[in-house]
């Protein structure tokens, strides 16, 4: 996990096409590696509640394009009934899970959650917007999947 660069997955434990879910897993750095915790807060590090739904959301965003086989490129729309359990601090270790809810014209929807040792930490309702993918990012997001470890749907076959 880079959290200054929003590069929040790590790697894919799971990706189950056929049930339309994903499991995740991210480090969060070391206090003293990342700037994001210089200022939230001092001497009390924690990571931000927006990074932790974007963490949901780029999880949400692989199981997508995995299953779409990067033909169409989802942008978050909305952020439902997010709960926030606890905090999150440096050197946590989460587990990420999303599975697709609804897949509409132009449009779907996932449930995400972020666990810490089977312990619940947060979870969301996201919708995103499908776009035609951008045949320029093709190949940056093919390296990114296999730095994470995952195969698009359309490769396996």
């Amino acid at each position: 996990m880079r959290l200054e660069y929003f590069d929040m997955i790590d790697r894919v434990v799971t990706f189950e096409p056929g049930e339309k879910r994903i499991a995740t897993r991210s480090t969060v750095p070391a206090a003293d590696a990342s700037p994001v915790f210089e200022g939230h807060f001092p001497g009390h590090p924690l990571v931000p509640g927006v990074l932790l739904t974007e963490t949901m959301a780029q999880a949400s965003g692989y199981l997508l394009l995995a299953l779409n086989g990067l033909t169409q490129m989802p942008f978050l729309m909305t952020v439902d009934k997010a709960r926030f359990r606890t905090f999150v601090e440096p050197d946590a270790v989460l587990d990420i899970a999303a599975e697709l809810v609804i897949e509409g014209s132009g449009y779907a929807a996932t449930k995400a959650r972020i666990a810490i040792e089977g312990k619940p930490i947060c979870d969301a309702e996201l919708r995103f917007r499908l776009m035609p993918f951008p045949a320029d990012m093709r190949s940056l997001m093919e390296a990114r999947l296999a730095a994470i470890g995952l195969v698009p749907e359309q490769a396996r076959s």
